[in-house]
C-alpha cells in the first residue's frame, strides 16, 4: 500500500526531483502517481497525452479489480506523524449541489480562500472523461464539544480491525483506516453533524441574524478540485432528467472531515514578501489607504517578534526590510483577520506598481531571510486562532488566498481511497 499512496497533486509544484523520485519508487506497481496529474506538469506539451494515459489506466485498473469495493459506509481515518499531533477523519461523500465557491456564497458548504477561477479549466479537463475520483480534499467542522468524529475514531478504535494500516511514503507519516457499517453509530453521527448545521445553534454560536443560512462544511485543503467537481458537474447535469439528476454519482465528491478543533489540525500563517520596492514609500501609502485605522510603529533591530505582543482591537503585523524593521497595527472593524486586512492594500499597491511583485513564504525564518534582502520587504503575519476562523467565513466570505496553511506538505492528504463517478 506504500507505493499504492502519493502526495496530492498540488504539492512541491516548484520541486521536480520529487516527483521523479515518486515515479521511480512506484516504477510499474499499482498507484495512485498512474492516476493523477503532478501540476508540476501542467504546462508541459503532452499534458494531453498524460491525461489520455491516466483516464486508460483508471479504466484499466476498475477491469483488473485492483479496487476492494465498498458499499455504503463511514471510513474513519487516522493519520500520524513523527513530528506533529495525530489527525482524526472520515470519508464521506458530499452533495455538489450544497457548495458554491463564490464569494457572496451562502451554502451549506462554502470555500475558506478565493477561488482563482482560472485554475479550474484544467483540473476539470482531467476529471470530465475520469472514471473515478481521488479525494485530497480536506473539509473542516466547527465542533469544540467534540461530539460528531471524536466518539467514530472511539468506536473504531475499540471494536474495529482497520482495513488498511500502513506507513506513507515520503516522509509522510502512518495512515490507518476503519470502516464503520453499524447504522446505529452512522446516525448517531448525521444526527451530531446535523446539530451544528441547526439554525439556533448557529446563531448563537457566530452571533447572527435568525435568518442568515448555516455554514456546516469549509472546505480547508483542495478548494480548487471541489471546485473543479462542482463545475464538472453542473455541465453534465444540463442534460439529464430530475430522476438521473437525483442519484448521478458525479454529483457527489469523497472528502475527509475533519473537525477544526481536532489536535492535529495545525494553522501556519503564510506571509507575504514584496519585491523591488521603496520601503519609505510603501509605508506612506499603507498609512494614507488605511488613515486612522492603522499605526506603523519602529522597533530595534534585535527586536524579538515572538515577543510583540496582542493588542486589544488590533491586528498586529511585522515588517522587516533591509534597513527597517517594525510594527503596523490595523484596528480589527477593518476585518476579522490581519490577512483580510492588508490584503486588499497590497494588490492595489501592486496594481499601480507594476514593477513590484509578491511572493508568499512559508516560515518565519525564510522570511526574514528573504524580506530584508535589498529592495524587498517582509509583512509577518500572527498564528490564525482557531476559534476566529469559522466566523470570518460566515461574516466575510472566503479568506483572501494563501491566508494559511493546513500542516506542512508531507502532513497533507494523500491519496488513497477511490470513487466511480460516471
Amino acid at each position: 500500500m506504500t507505493k499504492w499512496s502519493t502526495i496530492a497533486c498540488d504539492q512541491y509544484t516548484s520541486e521536480l526531483e520529487y516527483w521523479k523520485s515518486v515515479e521511480s519508487e512506484v516504477e510499474n506497481e499499482p498507484s495512485t502517481y498512474h492516476l493523477m496529474l503532478p501540476e508540476i506538469y501542467l504546462e508541459e506539451e503532452d499534458v494531453d497525452e498524460r491525461i489520455e494515459k491516466i483516464n486508460k489506466t483508471m479504466d484499466k485498473y476498475i477491469s483488473d479489480g485492483i479496487f476492494e469495493e465498498k458499499g455504503p459506509c463511514i471510513i474513519v481515518v487516522e493519520r500520524s506523524f513523527p513530528n506533529a499531533p495525530t489527525r482524526t477523519g472520515m470519508m464521506l461523500t458530499l452533495d455538489l449541489e450544497d457548495y458554491d465557491f463564490h464569494k457572496d456564497s451562502t451554502s451549506l458548504i462554502r470555500a475558506t480562500e478565493g477561488t482563482v477561477e482560472e485554475r479550474i479549466p484544467p483540473r476539470m479537463k482531467i476529471r470530465e472523461n475520469a472514471s473515478i475520483e481521488m479525494p485530497h480534499i480536506m473539509v473542516l467542522i466547527d465542533d469544540p464539544e467534540k461530539t460528531v468524529l471524536e466518539p467514530l475514531k472511539e468506536y473504531a478504535v475499540n471494536n474495529l480491525v482497520p482495513i488498511y494500516d500502513f506507513e506513507l511514503m515520503k516522509d509522510g507519516g502512518h495512515i490507518k483506516g476503519y470502516e464503520i457499517t453499524d447504522n446505529e453509530i452512522i446516525e448517531k453521527m448525521k444526527s451530531s453533524i446535523l446539530r451544528l448545521a441547526d439554525k439556533e445553534v448557529f446563531k448563537n454560536k457566530y452571533n447572527t441574524d435568525v435568518d442568515v443560512s448555516p455554514m456546516l462544511f469549509a472546505v480547508g485543503d483542495g478548494n480548487h478540485s471541489l471546485a473543479s467537481a462542482k463545475c464538472h458537474w453542473d455541465n453534465i447535469k444540463k442534460g439529464l432528467s430530475e430522476e438521473e439528476k437525483a442519484n448521478h454519482p458525479a454529483r457527489f465528491a469523497l472528502c475527509e472531515i475533519v473537525n477544526i478543533h481536532d489536535q492535529g489540525i495545525v494553522f501556519e500563517p503564510i506571509h507575504r514578501v514584496l519585491f523591488n520596492v521603496d520601503t519609505g514609500y510603501l509605508l506612506d501609502e499603507l498609512q494614507g489607504y488605511f488613515m486612522e485605522n492603522a499605526t506603523i510603529v519602529n522597533i530595534p533591530e534585535d527586536f524579538d517578534e515572538s515577543k510583540a505582543e496582542k493588542q486589544e482591537g488590533v491586528h498586529t503585523i511585522l515588517f522587516v526590510s533591509e534597513n527597517e524593521k517594525g510594527i503596523i497595527y490595523i484596528d480589527e472593524k477593518v476585518h476579522t483577520l490581519a490577512t483580510g486586512a492588508l490584503q486588499p492594500f497590497l494588490d492595489r499597491f501592486l496594481e499601480y506598481n507594476e514593477d513590484v511583485k509578491i511572493d508568499y513564504i512559508h516560515g518565519l525564518d525564510s522570511l526574514k531571510q528573504i524580506g530584508t534582502r535589498k529592495g524587498n520587504i517582509g509583512f509577518i503575519f500572527p498564528n490564525l486562532d482557531k476559534r476566529d476562523f469559522f466566523t470570518s467565513i460566515v461574516k466575510n466570505g472566503p479568506m483572501p488566498r494563501k491566508t494559511f496553511s493546513l500542516g506542512e506538505a508531507n502532513e497533507k492528504r494523500y491519496y488513497l481511497e477511490c470513487r466511480k463517478i460516471k
